[in-house]
């Protein structure tokens, strides 16, 4: 008799159409329902009887980067664990001003909210490829960074707060080519500010 799946596909924090018209039910079953999905089970199948069974996923991207034989469950567990992120870095109700103490914060290190977006926004449309941008906590400062790929920055010794999906499946079925609308409408619309606030445990 086959043990459970030791990953299992987190709810999502909203229903499926409660980010739209930003983002459709229609990406939202594909990049949730099959891509997200798709990184769970491949980590469940690749880590069966291994050393990694049993651990929470940071443990195993911890355990797994930069080593070559260990590239496949480091993609699918950094996967799984980043769009877990994603989903909680959007809401339903997402524009407006972050809360005071965040805020303050933005405003230490970027000066503005406005401009706080705008690195975002530069971070999310620059990467060239698929991969995400994080709004991070490195020390005292919160600074924007983005990765290729599976690469997180969990990895990086910061504190990830917010991230973008800027790979294609995020929003080809929505925008098509254009990735800067995606990311505008996400930051003007979308974005979880509360979420980055808890991370910091503000």
């Amino acid at each position: 008799m086959e043990s459970a799946a030791q990953f299992i596909l987190p709810a999502l924090p909203y229903a499926d159409n409660a980010l739209e018209p930003v983002i459709s039910a229609n990406t939202i079953s594909f990049h949730y329902g099959k891509h997200h999905k798709g990184y769970i089970d491949n980590l469940n199948k690749l880590t069966a009887g291994t050393e990694f069974l049993g651990l929470p996923l940071e443990k195993i991207i911890m355990g797994t980067s930069g080593k070559a034989e260990k590239t496949a469950i480091f993609n699918n567990a950094a996967q799984a664990w980043n769009h877990a992120f994603y989903w909680n870095s959007l809401a339903p109700k997402g524009k407006g001003e972050p809360p005071t103490a965040l805020k303050k914060m933005i405003e230490n290190s970027f000066k503005t909210v406005d401009e706080c977006k705008k690195e975002l926004a530069s971070a999310a449309t620059t990467r060239f490829g698929s991969g995400w941008a994080w709004l991070v906590l490195d020390g005292e400062k919160l600074k924007v960074v983005n990765t290729s790929n599976a690469e997180t920055p969990l990895t990086m010794g910061v504190k990830p707060l917010l991230t973008i999906d800027v790979w294609e499946h995020a929003y080809y079925l929505d925008y098509q080519n254009r990735r800067v609308d995606y990311v505008n409408a996400i930051l003007d619309k979308r974005i979880n500010w509360n979420f980055a606030a808890e991370n910091i445990g503000l």
